[in-house]
């Protein structure tokens, strides 16, 4: 047994019983490899993912590769939905030595945190080769590995983004000017860049692997609601269709899974996580017609059944994998539906694609819905029963942590969910999360990033964390007219002023008090969330609008004029802004 036992994270508790000698990420691991003289390897990944067991199995649990692990390197297991600014960091520095990123994430650094070589997923004899290489040159060529350390470093330091420069137009002891931040022009060309890059076959963008994008599919919509333009709306209700009724979507027990493997939104990467379900949500509750409907309501119900804890709040995941076999408990073969539905097993294949080949493995197929039934009550039986012979089988495991920033995205989305729809069970819901987040997660008045089973842990709220919860009280205050919310939100924005603003108009992604890590990440682009800068300046900008206080509209000001360049220049990984800029506009819904 090692010493991830008594972790609060799922994820590593996945790995306690590996024969690797993990550690959790501190200040202590890093001053015992010092001791050791030996440097660290850090494992970054997460519960629902699919690679990081397939990783776990062939090399983690191996005794082998475990003791060529241990003998060699003082080995970290990271979480990154818990740690997210450990993740940031290593991440910015895998992608600058491999030229990409994911996960699992490995990284091999010195005692310091300097990181020297990283990769992502390694087969077991690539990865035992690979850490015997690293303890050799730890011993006999550590000045040339320390050197490219401090490169990779430098490199990080110096490759974000362009930004503006408004310290003459805006200062940050004077008032902005009048009027909006960003140009409605500059807003326009940016939708029109968007939807340049649309895929009209299929809805999204770009090909294989294919992701919802939600961010950007939000400031399309808001885009549209001021201008009206019909493009924008076109993008936006194509890409939701087409992945409402794709295997990227649960057709029988509701909500998204991560992504789809193919252009298509046919065969989904089968984990499904609480941030995409809030933000496509939300998409849908503002879109028209009665699939938008159905699919909302789903949605609304997927968060607060199937993620809701017992203490009010919603788990982070349900896994990709089912006794270690991905979708194993989605897919169907024509036979299985026979055995569950018999006379009506041929109609159900023809309405949700199923075939003899199958769409999946082994000719197995995921769920479709191409077309509406035509036959409702008909639809309604067959996918009952499809369910409960479903609900029989093994599921997935699920990642039962509550992860602040991503509650209160599902926050924002039930409570205007139910405002649209008149549904008072996800306003109750949204009602009972915000205040675990305020009850639970909220230490000192600073953030906690995540809880489970009643304990807060020990991981500081990052900027996203505070962004998004200030822009979920505000909606609640919205919702309730209870001036208690608005009071919250304050002492969040007021954290974020104070803690994580640059001086500049702009953000760090964690406070100035946060453990010092080798570098201190700000980025302003989305990643399947907004980003922490755009969730911030959403904040400081509803705050405005709602109180009228020119103090927050000038900081909101100032946040996205500086970042406007990154929304010019790269508007498909900019949508959170684009949001936060439209949010100044008027657009808040």
């Amino acid at each position: 047994m090692n010493r991830l036992a008594s972790s609060l994270s799922p994820y590593l508790q996945q790995h306690a019983a590996n024969p690797v000698d993990w550690r959790e990420w501190s200040e202590e691991t890093l001053a015992e490899a010092k001791a050791l003289d030996k440097p660290l390897f850090i494992s970054v990944g997460y519960a629902a993912c699919h690679w990081c067991h397939v990783m776990a199995h062939e090399s983690f649990e191996d005794a082998e590769i475990a003791a060529l692990v241990n003998e060699f390197t003082v080995p970290v297991k990271v979480d990154r939905e818990e740690r997210p600014d450990v993740d940031a960091v290593y991440m910015q520095a895998t992608i600058a030595i491999a030229g990409q990123g994911g996960w699992p994430m490995t990284v091999f650094a010195a005692p310091d945190g300097t990181p020297f070589f990283a990769g992502t997923y390694f087969p077991r004899e690539h990865f035992a080769r690979l850490v015997n290489a690293v303890g050799t040159a730890w011993a006999t060529q550590r000045s040339d590995l320390m050197e490219q350390g401090k490169a990779v470093v430098q490199a990080c330091a110096t490759g974000g983004p362009v930004l503006a420069d408004v310290s003459d137009s805006c200062p940050i002891d004077g008032p902005c000017p009048a009027g909006a931040p960003i140009e409605a022009g500059v807003l326009d060309a940016a939708a029109e860049q968007v939807a340049r890059a649309f895929d009209r076959a299929h809805g999204g963008f770009g090909g294989a692997p294919k992701f919802p994008t939600a961010p950007v599919l939000d400031f399309l919509l808001r885009q549209h609601a001021r201008t009206g333009e019909a493009a924008s709306l076109m993008v936006v209700e194509r890409t939701a269709e087409a992945m409402a009724r794709g295997g990227i979507y649960d057709q029988l027990g509701g909500g998204y899974a991560r992504y789809s493997v193919d252009a298509a939104w046919v065969v989904p990467h089968f984990e499904k996580m609480l941030y995409d379900n809030a933000l496509l949500l939300d998409l849908h509750t503002r879109l028209d017609g009665p699939l938008h409907r159905r699919v909302a309501g789903e949605v609304a119900r997927f968060i607060v059944d199937g993620l809701g804890t017992a203490e009010g709040g919603f788990a982070s995941a349900f896994d990709a994998d089912t006794d270690g076999v991905e979708g194993l408990t989605y897919v169907w073969t024509p036979g299985q539906l026979l055995d569950v539905l018999g006379e009506d097993a041929e109609w159900a294949a023809r309405l949700f694609e199923v075939t003899q080949q199958g769409t999946f493995e082994h000719g197995a197929s995921v769920l479709q819905l191409l077309a509406d039934p035509d036959d409702e009550a008909r639809y309604a039986r067959v996918r009952d029963r499809l369910r409960l012979a479903r609900d029989a089988r093994p599921q997935p495991g699920r990642d039962d942590k509550v992860v602040a920033a991503w509650n209160a995205l599902a926050v924002t989305a039930l409570t205007e969910y139910a405002r649209v729809h008149g549904q008072e069970w996800a306003d109750r819901a949204a009602e009972r999360a915000a205040t675990l987040l305020h009850e639970l997660h909220t230490v000192d008045g600073r953030l906690r990033r995540v809880s489970r089973d009643g304990t807060a842990g020990a991981a500081a709220g990052v900027l996203e964390d505070y962004g998004a919860t200030a822009v979920a009280y505000l909606a609640r205050h919205r919702a309730t007219g209870e001036a208690v919310w608005l009071d919250r939100a304050k002492v969040l924005v007021d954290v974020i002023d104070a803690r994580f603003a640059t001086g500049d108009g702009g953000f760090h992604d964690t406070a100035d008090d946060a453990e010092a890590l080798v570098s201190r990440p700000s980025d302003p682009t989305d990643g399947p969330t907004p980003s922490g800068w755009a969730l911030a300046a959403r904040a400081y900008a509803e705050y405005a609008e709602t109180t009228g206080d020119p103090y927050y509209r000038d900081a909101a000001y100032r946040a996205l004029a500086v970042a406007e360049p990154v929304l010019t220049q790269h508007p498909r990984f900019a949508g959170g802004l684009g949001v936060a800029a439209e949010v100044m506009r008027g657009h808040l819904f």
